[in-house]
Parts: structure tokens; C-alpha cells; sequence
């Protein structure tokens, strides 16, 4: 199972609004009749039924949506462009790959997510017409889209899941109560991903998962630990199997409950319905009595059964779903995070000196408008620059030493500063 992927996501540039006038017969002066840019389209990521890997991002790992149209004469605004949907099974948590903060838990179907906003369409002349100004030769280049690397991490929905030591049996006991068919032979490790299986009793049903065996040391990522306990994160209850032909099937439970405590205190405090597999061998049958003790003197009780022979399975079933109906509805979530709603980082800005009478002006809000500024009409180079003075740049500048003739980057473009 392909659950921890790495995709670039880039919404689409807003169509450029334009210059122009009309030039009806009989209308000698007419005004400017530039039309808007449309919207740039965004990247949506939405949950989906029926995926349950992540694998086809192995495949294709850049989603650009497209830009928006130009504007047009007359006042005609360019069409917006469509969204990009990008389609991610249940339980995908989306990050940010350079920091690893959270965005979205995507849990239910239909659950999604704007990754990247399309960019905002350019004003057309027509809008910056005022009673001074009924000709203004300026406009707007679309807004430039957001482009960013997004870490995608799966993460199991299931009710129940099933843990233990390698070669406890959990396969086989999945294969037993529910409709899953996974891989199963005597040897440690047979899993190596987890699977998922329905449990029927009466009406009702619940998903359990059977998570791959756990080793000492899983919290670090020994074996591939962090790969399967953030599967566990998702259930409500735990059913803990023990191998009982194990050299010491007591030491191989509070393993387990210790690295699930060290991965994430919740997961050690998760319920648990503790199973002694392999109740069909003599000595595992003879030792029984002994863990049985054991766990009741932590105030713990143990179900014995045997997944080849079926004994105990009924038992367990029902306690499953006993115990689950005493569970609180709640779903371990990582809540949606505004990611561009954020003025204050917006308005930021830096200098750098990066040489005698060369500087650099740096920050999301100026480059974005140095992006869209049309620097062929004078107009739209003045605008620019009041803009700079708003925002604090021009003096910021000066103060670093900035001189006429100097020479200022701004994104990607080389200006000659100019009082």
C-alpha cells in the first residue's frame, strides 16, 4: 500500500484585464471599454469512495489548473476557468511538504479542500475610469496562481483494529469474522500492509483492520512502525491478539502497549479487548491460566480462542460490538487550516542588498503585483509605485540606501529606480 505520497499542486493565473476604448461610428469620444480577466482555476483536493491507496500519485504527481481567459472589449470579461478536482480516498491528511503543517483531514466522502486558489482576474480600463481620469491607458495583468509541494499521508478509517507481535494470527482472524481474504502464511511479516475487513453480527457491521505486526521500537519507525501505527490512529477500539506459543506472550503485550503509548499517548490509553490466540495447541492451552492471572491483576480481562479451529470466535465477535457501543462518537480529526486568508503575512516584505546600488525587494503581496502590473504604460508604473509607498517599500528602500538609477528586483522583473 502506497499511503505517504508527494504531489505539486499550481492553480491557474487570472486572465489579463485590457486596455481599450470604444470606437463606435458616431461616437468620437468614446470612453475605455476594457473588460476584467476571468479566475484562474483551483486546485481542489476532494475525498472519494472507492479509492484506498494512494498509488496513482506514483504515477502523476504535477496538477496545474488552467488560467483564466483575457478580457475583451466592450467591456467583456474573460471566461474563469475550470477547477481542478484531484481525487484522494477517505482519510488522506494533506500537509504542506515544507513546513508539515496540516490543511485538512479528509474523512467522509465528498469532504475537500482548495489547495491552491486560482488567481484573481486583472481589472480591464474600464474600471479604473474616474471624473479626472475618463481615459486612463492602465490595466491589470492577471493575478499569478499559488504553487505549492503538498505531502499526502493515508490513514486507515476503520472501527476496529487488530495489533499484535508478527505471527500472531491476525490475518487469519480477519479472514475468519469478516469477508476479507488477505495473505496469510506461518512465517513473521506476512503483512505487509494492512487490510481491511466487514464484521456482520445481525444488522449491523463494523470495519477492522488488520495492522501489520509491530516490533520493538515501532514509535522510532523500526521496521516500518510509523508506516502502520498511523493506521491505528483512526480506530476507536483496539483488539490486541496475542500469540500464545510465543517464548513470552506477557513481555509481547506490554510491548505492543508501549510502543502504541510512545507513538501517540492517546493510542495507549485506545480500549482494547485482549485475545489469547492458538488456544488449539496443548502448551499454548496450559499456559493460558497463567496470562489470565496476569492481566487480571492489572484489572484485565482476556478472551482465549483459536483462529484455526474458530473456538472463541463467536465470543469475540460480540464483545466487539458490545464494547464499541460504549464508545463516545468521536473521530480523531486534524481540523481545516485557513491558508490564505493571512494579511499580516501578506504585507511583510524584505530587502536584501545584494550588491553596490543593486537591492532586492522580496514578499507574497508586492511580487504578486509586481506580476500583474503592465510596465509598457506609465499609468499602471505609477500606480505601481503608490503602491510601494503605501505599503511602506519606497521607504524602507531609502532607507537601506536606495539612489536614483539603482537597480531594484522585484520578482522577476529588473526596475531603475526613479524618484
Amino acid at each position: 500500500m502506497l499511503d505517504t505520497v508527494k504531489i505539486y499542486v499550481c492553480s491557474g493565473d487570472g486572465g489579463d484585464g485590457i486596455i481599450g476604448f470604444r470606437r463606435e461610428k458616431y461616437v468620437p469620444q468614446g470612453g475605455p471599454s476594457g473588460g476584467d480577466g476571468g479566475h484562474g482555476g483551483d486546485v481542489i483536493l476532494r475525498a472519494v469512495k472507492g479509492l484506498n491507496t494512494l498509488a496513482p500519485f506514483s504515477k502523476k504527481v504535477h496538477f496545474k489548473a488552467e488560467r483564466g481567459d483575457n478580457g475583451g472589449q466592450s467591456n467583456r470579461t474573460g471566461a474563469s476557468a475550470d477547477d481542478m478536482i484531484v481525487e484522494v480516498p477517505l482519510g488522506t491528511v494533506v500537509r504542506f511538504a515544507e513546513s508539515g503543517a496540516a490543511i485538512a483531514d479528509l474523512v467522509r466522502p465528498g469532504d475537500s479542500v482548495v489547495v491552491a486558489s486560482g488567481g484573481r482576474g486583472g481589472k480591464g480600463n474600464a474600471r479604473f475610469a474616474t471624473s479626472n481620469n475618463q481615459a486612463p491607458r492602465i490595466a491589470e495583468k492577471g493575478e499569478p496562481g499559488m504553487e505549492y509541494w503538498l505531502t499526502l499521508e493515508l490513514r486507515l478509517i476503520a472501527d476496529v483494529g487488530i495489533v499484535g507481535v508478527p505471527n500472531a494470527g491476525k490475518s487469519t482472524l480477519l479472514s475468519v469474522i469478516s469477508n476479507a481474504r488477505p495473505k496469510i502464511a506461518d512465517y513473521p511479516f506476512t503483512t505487509l500492509e494492512p487490510n481491511l475487513g466487514v464484521v456482520i453480527l445481525d444488522n449491523r457491521d463494523l470495519v477492522v483492520a488488520d495492522i501489520p505486526g509491530l516490533v520493538e521500537g515501532a514509535h522510532r519507525g523500526v521496521g516500518l512502525g510509523h508506516a502502520f501505527l498511523r493506521h491505528v490512529k483512526r480506530t476507536r477500539l483496539l483488539i490486541h491478539l496475542i500469540d500464545g506459543s510465543a517464548d513470552d506472550p506477557l513481555a509481547d503485550f506490554n510491548q505492543i502497549n508501549q510502543e502504541l503509548a510512545l507513538y501517540d499517548e492517546r493510542l495507549g490509553e485506545r480500549p482494547q479487548i485482549v485475545a489469547f490466540n492458538k488456544m488449539d495447541l496443548p502448551h499454548v492451552a496450559a499456559r493460558f491460566p497463567d496470562f489470565q492471572a496476569a492481566l487480571r491483576r492489572e484489572n484485565r480481562e482476556v478472551l482465549p480462542l483459536s483462529g484455526a479451529t474458530h473456538k472463541g470466535i463467536e465470543a469475540l465477535v460480540n464483545a466487539m460490538f458490545a464494547e464499541y457501543d460504549t464508545l463516545p462518537l468521536q473521530l480523531e480529526s486534524v481540523p481545516t487550516m485557513p491558508i490564505y486568508d493571512l494579511p499580516e503575512e501578506q504585507l511583510a516584505f524584505e530587502i536584501e542588498k545584494l550588491g553596490e546600488n543593486v537591492y532586492r525587494v522580496g514578499g507574497k503581496r508586492i511580487e504578486r503585483a509586481a506580476a500583474m502590473t503592465y510596465w509598457d504604460y506609465e499609468e499602471a508604473i505609477l500606480r505601481f509605485q503608490r503602491m510601494l509607498d503605501t505599503i511602506g517599500v519606497t521607504a524602507a528602500l531609502r532607507k537601506a540606501g536606495v539612489e536614483e538609477g539603482d537597480t531594484v528586483f522585484i520578482g522577476e522583473h529588473e526596475l531603475e529606480w526613479s524618484d
